[in-house]
């Protein structure tokens, strides 16, 4: 059975029928609409809006006869070509291929070398103040290590020597945890588990935690009283806190998570939601979505992509309000294949037939080993778009199905026909 929204890999043998993805409901997300395309940096490619390559043209459209209403597809080469295109301006529900475009702004606004950061502060008054940005490994081995330096650091000038020791959550509002078109079903699910930046394991076990930050108060509180001591806990939104610094406080220790190549594997490999979510959020320097939208719009426009009828609502790809093209993410590939860290986004890509949610797809085709890509899979929508080696040098291939039959089975012999030599010569 489909669940309604996941970050999982392409399914097998799975029949839908034909989808037109509804419109967009009357909201704020209309404002980010509008964006014209900038050219891109100087030097560098900008993907072209005509077809070029008739041959491979042709042979797509046969591949997808009559269910082509249901699908965008795009192929590009390296110089900007655009080798091949189907319905590729119409916007369409992209499922997790929405990560492509996550991970993008993360690692150019971020870097190959950034970690985010779970951060023990002691004030002024003897307080302690927890701060986080969602990492998403964050644990009980990292909580045992808080609680210990908690109780070594604890206690104001006065204070009894066994007094609670007093401790600061810093978290995000509830409406926040979850964008506000994700299914409440969805929500209840691990892939679906609420944003927060104090997130252990997650915010998931089997299923999603509904109340993180009551789960941590239980668990870091049993680790504190284990260790032979009190503690009082209380919350704050992260709006109300104020700036924390040197003046003010002093940091007794930081908590880095894994690396960005983790984070980004973690997000576009194995299509984890929640990392996408976080990745979305920090590198647009806000954990209001709305803000966090309004600044990834500017970011795509910026990188000079065709945006007409974009829309970003999340950053993992859950809500079905987003809407993509086939040439946007054609053009953002090769965008990406141009950036200084374009070897870091690819290393970040699930592999045909090897690894992540491609691993169990095109063994022993010519795609094995050959395409780096993003699948996508929500209720009535399969989406995959990568990088493709062909005998003639790569081909940044993207195709979205909203609806039609035998979607893997047509995503295949889409990325085969794209490998076919002779079919679109150099000019």
């Amino acid at each position: 059975m489909l669940r309604r929204g996941t970050a999982a890999g392409l399914g097998a043998g799975l029949v839908i029928t034909a989808l037109v993805a509804p419109p967009l409901r009357a909201q704020s997300l209309t404002a980010f609409t509008s964006f014209p395309a900038a050219a891109p940096p100087i030097g560098l490619p900008r993907l072209q809006s005509q077809v070029t390559c008739p041959a491979l043209q042709q042979r797509l459209a046969a591949v997808l006869g009559g269910e082509a209403v249901a699908w965008s597809v795009s192929v590009a080469d390296p110089s900007g070509r655009l080798l091949a295109d189907l319905n590729g301006s119409r916007p369409r529900i992209p499922a997790s291929n929405q990560k492509l475009i996550s991970t993008a702004i993360a690692l150019d606004r971020l870097g190959p070398d950034y970690r985010l950061t779970t951060r023990l502060w002691r004030l002024a008054d003897g307080s302690l103040r927890i701060t986080g940005e969602g990492d998403p490994d964050l644990g009980l081995t990292q909580l045992r290590r808080f609680a210990k330096l908690a109780l070594g650091s604890g206690g104001g000038p006065g204070e009894p020597a066994q007094a609670p020791v007093r401790i600061q959550l810093v978290e995000e509002p509830s409406q926040r945890w979850w964008p506000s078109d994700w299914h409440w079903g969805d929500r209840a699910e691990a892939y679906g588990a609420p944003i927060t930046r104090l997130a252990l394991t997650s915010n998931a076990i089997d299923m999603a935690v509904p109340n993180p930050p009551d789960r941590l108060q239980r668990l870091l509180g049993q680790e504190i009283r284990r260790q032979g001591g009190q503690v009082a806990f209380s919350v704050l939104p992260s709006s109300a806190t104020g700036a924390i610094d040197g003046t003010n406080a002093t940091l007794l220790y930081e908590e880095p998570s894994v690396g960005m190549h983790g984070l980004l594997s973690l997000a576009n490999t194995e299509s984890h939601n929640f990392t996408a979510e976080v990745l979305l959020r920090q590198a647009s320097g806000s954990w209001d979505l709305t803000q966090a939208r309004g600044a990834t719009m500017q970011w795509l426009a910026a990188q000079g992509l065709p945006m007409d009828g974009v829309v970003v609502v999340d950053g993992s790809g859950l809500s079905r309000s987003n809407r993509v093209t086939s040439r946007l993410l054609a053009a953002l590939l090769l965008r990406m294949s141009q950036h200084p860290y374009a070897a870091n986004y690819q290393a970040s890509m699930a592999i045909a037939g090897q690894r992540g949610t491609l691993r169990n797809l095109y063994r022993g085709t010519s795609l094995e080993g050959r395409f780096r890509g993003k699948t996508g899979t929500i209720s009535g929508v399969r989406s995959i778009s990568g990088v493709l080696d062909t005998p003639e040098g790569p081909r940044f291939v993207s195709a979205i199905a909203n609806g039609g039959s035998a979607p893997n089975t047509t995503i295949g012999r889409i990325l085969r026909e794209s490998q076919v030599p002779g079919l679109c010569p150099a000019v």
